[in-house]
């Protein structure tokens, strides 16, 4: 994360989080990553460009979202200048919950919310609608009643339904549980040999299964086919060369097993929206060298 600014932040260690609540008609601040957790809601500002890890996209008039302990960030103006901007942003220590305290049952979900995060989550705008009152309630409270209330708004963000995760697994380094030793060997052989030629044939030898048998229980298991996992290891990999190096579109292609530019370029902007050399350029402008 050499590339991105890392953010000193306001908050001390002898604090449980800070509250900003500020109106503003642009974003300048670049990418950056700060070892807090960070819950940012933004209003009025449909159109900016929001980067979470290797995520880009367009946010609408509400936006509310959950970033994880280092993991770079930024809202970024597209298109047009915008007037009153809504920001509230919490952050609070990663250390803020013991690990456990966040062990017991009635914190399960929070626990989840917060391993999640690593990889970001934005939430529905059903979600948001209901939340806003108390993170604006919140920005005017506090001493232990403060405390609570984040608590309980952080349980009731983890239970909510329709939150979404941003950034690929690959590009933070996730190690997914899929509760199957065979997915999880077949996992540990493409994240430790992504940037070779690896065939279902090769995968269904090393698990013990017949190739149509395996094709089923990825699917079943992860919602995705094989090719698609694959494609997702890749795909992260190469999106930390695009922002990290100076590695030719074609080098990076190669470098993380693509040995065809054309066939990388399509399947990394299905999955992307832009192409390599588009998602680069979305990068270049806001990286901060510290």
């Amino acid at each position: 994360m050499s590339n991105f600014h890392h953010e000193i932040t306001p908050l001390t260690p002898n604090d449980c989080f800070m509250v900003f609540d500020r109106h503003k008609n642009n974003f300048n601040f670049p990418i950056h990553f700060h070892d807090e957790f960070e819950l940012n809601f933004i209003e009025n500002a449909k159109g900016a460009r929001r980067i979470v890890g290797d995520n880009t996209e367009l946010i609408d008039d509400l936006e509310l979202v959950l970033v994880g302990s280092n993991l770079p960030h930024s809202w970024l103006s597209y298109q047009s200048p915008y007037n009153d901007i809504h920001e509230i942003t919490i952050q609070f220590h990663k250390d803020l919950f013991d690990e456990k305290f966040l062990q017991r049952n009635q914190l399960s979900f929070i626990r989840t919310l917060l391993e999640r995060s690593s990889r970001g989550i934005v939430f529905s705008k059903e979600t948001i609608v209901n939340i806003k009152p108390r993170l604006i309630a919140l920005s005017k409270k506090n001493g232990f009643d403060s405390v609570i209330e984040l608590i309980s708004i952080l349980h009731d963000l983890s239970v909510s339904r329709n939150m979404r995760t941003l950034t690929s697994g690959s590009f933070t380094n996730d190690i997914v549980n899929f509760k199957s030793r065979r997915i999880e060997k077949a996992f540990e052989y493409m994240r430790a040999n992504y940037n070779k030629e690896i065939s279902l044939e090769d995968i269904s030898k090393i698990i013990n299964m017949t190739e149509v048998s395996f094709s089923r229980f990825i699917k079943k298991r992860t919602g995705k086919t094989f090719i698609d996992s694959l494609n997702d290891i890749r795909l992260g990999h190469a999106t930390r060369l695009l922002i990290d190096t100076t590695f030719t579109i074609s080098e990076v292609s190669f470098k993380c097993g693509y040995n065809n530019l054309s066939y990388f370029n399509r399947v990394f902007k299905k999955k992307h929206k832009v192409t390599p050399k588009e998602f680069r350029e979305n990068y270049s402008g806001t990286k901060t060298f510290v």
